[in-house]
């Protein structure tokens, strides 16, 4: 829909990032005849995929004198280089003029694109920057959009009034706000016979897991609840389940050793209501399915809330050491 953007300064980029939930950069150089061959390519990218305040695409020449500082900034050594942001977060780098690797990249984020430009903008109050429930472990970022939405199962939760695609909305929950949820729709799940609760995470590509972050917002004292006296419980035991082709059932899950048992404290929540819990991350390194059931809630009501789900880690395939090849022109050549 539209041409690419030409950055001529730092101030620009940050400004788009701050108010396009995706943002494409080419990193480029005049002399770079890889750049020059992969350039149309990346415009009819742009044409096809730009969409308003959602996705931008960017052009930032590495040698002009308002740009350099932005190419410093993200560690740009080879061109081109190709960096995927989301939220203002790096989500994927690609050294090289490679018309195949660049598509894939940018095809796991179309589905986000034309989701996000049918809800418009409206999903956040931050000007496009995620909510955050805590910090990311330093060098993993947010992989949450590399989940296959449309295969999301949620077994046991109350459908009347929840969806399951709300935990990985990207907004602030409502939990958190002065202003009490309005509607029908709420933006968290609840249980609904009892405490458990089997979601299947299906991925658009595998992933290396690190952590993953729960927020769980129960009602307070002073919240007044008219459609249900029971309060419901944040969880507390989760076993984890990998590269399972479909969810399991409820008497499955219980027998099948896990890749992994959680035990969440109630020092484990931070002021946002939110549990970082780290992963055995030597088991979690190609991940294409994640089942989290939770077995229990920590109390005693027969209810358990889940408000958002964070997925950290890595996405791709990186390539192996001693095999890299010759990717374009290094800077200053």
């Amino acid at each position: 829909m539209a041409k690419p953007i030409e950055i001529t300064t730092h101030e620009q980029f940050s400004d788009l990032l701050k108010n396009s939930r995706i943002v494409v950069a080419d990193f480029y150089a005049n002399w770079c005849a890889p750049c020059k061959q992969i350039a149309p390519f990346f415009e009819q990218l742009s044409r096809s995929l730009s969409r308003p305040k959602v996705a931008t695409f960017v052009k930032i020449n590495t040698e002009a004198e308002g740009a350099k500082a932005v190419a410093a900034e993200y560690a740009v050594s080879h061109l081109p280089t190709f960096i995927v942001f989301r939220d203002g977060s790096v989500v994927e780098k690609i050294k090289g003029a490679d018309p195949k690797q660049l598509q894939a990249v940018v095809e796991k984020l179309s589905g986000d694109i034309e989701n996000a430009a049918q809800g418009g903008s409206s999903s956040s109050n931050d000007g496009g920057i995620a909510w955050k429930g805590a910090d990311l472990p330093r060098g993993y970022t947010d992989v949450s959009d590399t989940i296959d939405v449309r295969g999301l199962e949620l077994l046991n939760a109350d459908e009347t009034h929840f969806s399951v695609r709300t935990l990985f909305n990207k907004s602030k929950p409502s939990g958190l706000s002065k202003e009490k949820a309005s509607g029908d729709q709420k933006d968290w799940i609840e249980s609904d016979t009892d405490e458990q609760l089997l979601l299947y995470i299906p991925f658009n590509s595998a992933v290396k897991l690190h952590t993953i972050q729960i927020t769980s917002l129960p009602p307070t004292d002073d919240d007044e609840d008219d459609d249900d006296d029971e309060v419901p419980m944040r969880p507390k035991t989760l076993k984890l389940f990998t590269n399972r082709p479909h969810n399991l059932g409820f008497d499955e899950a219980e027998d099948i050793t896990p890749t992994q048992t959680i035990e969440i404290g109630e020092n484990d929540w931070n002021s946002n209501g939110t549990a970082n819990l780290g992963l055995r991350f030597v088991r979690f390194q190609n991940i294409t399915s994640l089942i989290i059931f939770v077995v229990d809630g920590d109390g005693d009501s027969e209810k358990v809330r889940i408000d958002r789900i964070r997925l950290i880690g890595e996405s791709g395939e990186k390539r192996e050491m001693g095999k890299l090849e010759k990717i374009g022109d290094e800077m200053g050549e």
